[in-house]
C-alpha cells in the first residue's frame, strides 16, 4: 500500500510541469473565427442593430409636453402610457366617433387606451396628432425620468407667471418643490384648455390663461397617478388600485382618491386588478417613424429648436423594420442587411422584395420616379391657353343686310381655328363649356367692334305731324274751355 502511494506521488511530481505547459487543443482553435473575421463580426452586429436611439433634449421635451403638462395627474399618467400604443389610439378614436363610449371597457386595447377612450376630446387630440403622440410615447419609454422633470419644470413656469392656481375644477398642490394637479370635484374631471405660448410666460391681456370645458365623469379607469416627491424625490407613474390614501399615509397628493372613492364603482375588475401593479408600456414604439415636420409646430416654449434626432431615429426604425432576420453583406467599407439590390438605379442598396408589386410593376424602370415628389395639385390647374383665334376679316360692303335675308346662315369658321387634337390639351371639366379656358377677350372685343360696324343704319326719326291737326293736349284744353 505504501509502495503504491509512493509510485503515484512520483508520477504526479514528474508530470506536473508537462500538464501546465500543455498547448491548447487544435479543435478549440478551429471553432473560433480567424482574426480578421472576428474583428468584422462586431461591425455586422452593430449594423444589424442600427444606430443608437437618440433621446430628446430638455428643450425638445418642454416643447412636446407643453400642451399637456397642466393636465390633472390621473389623466396625464394614462396619457403617457397610452401614447406608447399609437395604433390602438387611432383605433379607439375611430370607435368613439362611431359608437361613443359604450362598449369601450370590452375592447382588447391596453388598459390605458381604454381609460383615455372615456374622454373623447383627449383621444381625438391624440389621434389627430399621431406623430406628436408617437414622439411622446417614445420619450416616455426611453426617458421617463426626463419626462417627469419636464412636466415639473413647465408647471413651475406657469405658476411663476401667475397662471396656475387652484380653482373649482382642479386642485394645485405644492410640496417639497413638486407641483401636483388633481381633480377637485369628486365626480368630474376637467380637461384644461390653454395656449402654451402665453401661459408659461405671462398673464394674458384679457381673460384667464387657463379655461375648462365640460366635466367628464371620474371612473375606475383612472387607476394611475404620479408619485411626486415620494421617498426623497423619487416619483413616477404608479398603479393606485383606488386604495385609501394611495400608496401610504404620507401621500400628500392622494386627496382626490379619498374624495372620489365613495362615488366610483371599484368592483369592476376591468381596471382594478392585481395584474396592473406593473405598468406595461409598448417598447416597440421606438421602431415607429415620425414626420419631423409635424413636430416643428411645437416650439411655443423654446424657439429655434430642431428635431434632427427624429430623422436619425427614423433611419434606425426603417433599418430595424426592414432588415429583421435578413443576412448581411458588404459593399466597400459599408455593411448592409438583406439581399443586394442589383436593379438599375439600385446602387447596391438593400431593397424590399414584394411579390405582388414585382409581378405588376417593373421597379427597375428608371422612369418610375419621374413624377415622384411633385405637387399633385398641378394636374388640376387650368391648361395653358391654345393659339388665339384669328380676327375675322371685315365684311364686304355689298353684303346684303341681315334684316333683308330670309334665313340666317351660320358663318363658317376658318380652318386655322381648329387645331389638331394632339396639339390642344383638353381642359379640365367646367360647369358651362369645355372651351371656356380658350376665351380671348381681345379677339372677342375686335369681333364685337366689327359686328357693330356692319350693323344696319339707324331708323330715321318719325316725320312731324301735319300743322292743321291739333295736338292732343290742345284738343283737351279746348273741351275744358267749352
Amino acid at each position: 500500500m505504501i509502495r503504491a502511494l509512493a509510485v503515484l506521488l512520483t508520477f504526479a511530481f514528474f508530470n506536473l510541469p508537462i500538464l501546465q505547459a500543455a498547448p491548447v487543443p487544435e479543435s478549440r482553435v478551429s471553432q473560433d473565427q480567424p482574426l480578421d473575421q472576428s474583428q468584422d463580426q462586431p461591425q455586422y452586429q452593430q449594423q444589424d442593430q442600427g444606430p443608437a436611439y437618440e433621446n430628446f433634449s430638455p428643450e425638445q421635451l418642454d416643447n412636446l409636453l407643453s400642451p399637456i403638462a397642466l393636465y390633472p395627474d390621473p389623466l396625464l399618467a394614462q396619457l403617457f402610457v397610452a401614447a406608447t400604443f399609437p395604433d390602438q389610439v387611432e383605433e379607439a378614436a375611430r370607435y368613439v366617433r362611431a359608437y361613443g363610449q359604450n362598449g369601450v371597457d370590452d375592447q382588447n386595447w391596453d388598459v390605458s387606451v381604454r381609460a383615455i377612450a372615456h374622454y373623447p376630446t383627449v383621444v381625438e387630440m391624440m389621434a389627430d396628432k399621431i406623430d406628436w403622440t408617437t414622439s411622446v410615447g417614445q420619450a416616455y419609454v426611453n426617458q421617463s425620468t426626463d419626462v417627469a422633470s419636464s412636466v415639473q419644470r413647465l408647471r413651475h413656469m406657469a405658476r411663476s407667471a401667475g397662471n396656475l392656481q387652484s380653482s373649482e375644477q382642479q386642485e394645485v398642490l405644492e410640496h417639497d418643490n413638486y407641483i401636483a394637479i388633481t381633480p377637485y370635484q369628486p365626480q368630474y374631471i376637467y380637461v384644461p384648455v390653454y395656449d402654451p405660448a402665453i401661459i408659461y410666460y405671462r398673464r394674458p391681456y384679457w381673460g384667464p390663461a387657463l379655461t375648462f370645458g365640460i366635466g367628464f365623469p371620474i371612473g375606475a379607469w383612472l387607476n394611475l397617478d404620479f408619485r411626486w416627491g415620494y421617498g426623497g424625490g423619487w416619483g413616477g407613474v404608479y398603479y393606485t388600485g383606488w386604495r385609501q390614501g394611495g400608496w401610504g399615509r404620507d401621500c400628500w397628493n392622494c386627496g382626490w382618491i379619498n374624495r372620489s372613492r365613495g362615488r366610483v364603482n371599484i368592483v369592476n375588475n376591468v381596471y382594478i386588478n392585481n395584474r396592473y401593479n406593473n405598468i406595461n408600456v409598448n417598447q416597440n414604439v421606438i421602431n415607429r417613424t415620425v414626420n419631423a415636420n409635424n413636430l416643428n409646430r411645437y416650439n411655443a416654449v423654446h424657439r429655434n429648436v430642431n428635431y434632427n434626432n427624429v430623422q436619425v431615429n427614423n433611419d434606425r426604425a426603417n433599418r430595424v423594420n426592414t432588415n429583421i432576420g435578413r443576412p448581411s453583406y458588404r459593399v466597400g467599407n459599408n455593411v448592409y442587411n438583406g439581399r443586394p439590390n442589383t436593379s438599375p438605379g439600385g446602387n447596391n442598396r438593400p431593397g424590399v422584395s414584394n411579390k405582388i408589386i414585382d409581378r405588376n410593376i417593373d421597379r427597375s424602370n428608371p422612369q418610375i420616379d419621374q413624377y415622384r415628389g411633385r405637387d399633385n395639385n398641378a394636374r388640376n390647374a387650368r391648361p395653358p391657353a391654345v393659339q388665339q383665334r384669328p380676327v375675322p376679316a371685315q365684311r364686304p360692303e355689298n353684303r346684303p343686310n341681315v334684316q333683308q335675308s330670309q334665313t340666317h346662315q351660320p358663318v363658317q369658321q376658318p380652318q386655322s381655328r381648329q387645331a389638331p387634337q394632339s396639339q390642344v390639351s383638353r381642359p379640365t371639366p367646367h360647369a358651362f363649356s369645355p372651351r371656356e379656358g380658350n376665351f380671348d377677350p381681345r379677339a372677342s372685343g375686335q369681333r364685337g367692334q366689327a359686328s357693330r360696324q356692319q350693323a344696319p343704319q339707324a331708323r330715321p326719326a318719325p316725320q312731324p305731324r301735319a300743322p292743321n291737326r291739333p295736338a292732343p293736349a290742345q284738343r283737351g284744353g279746348e273741351r275744358r274751355k267749352q
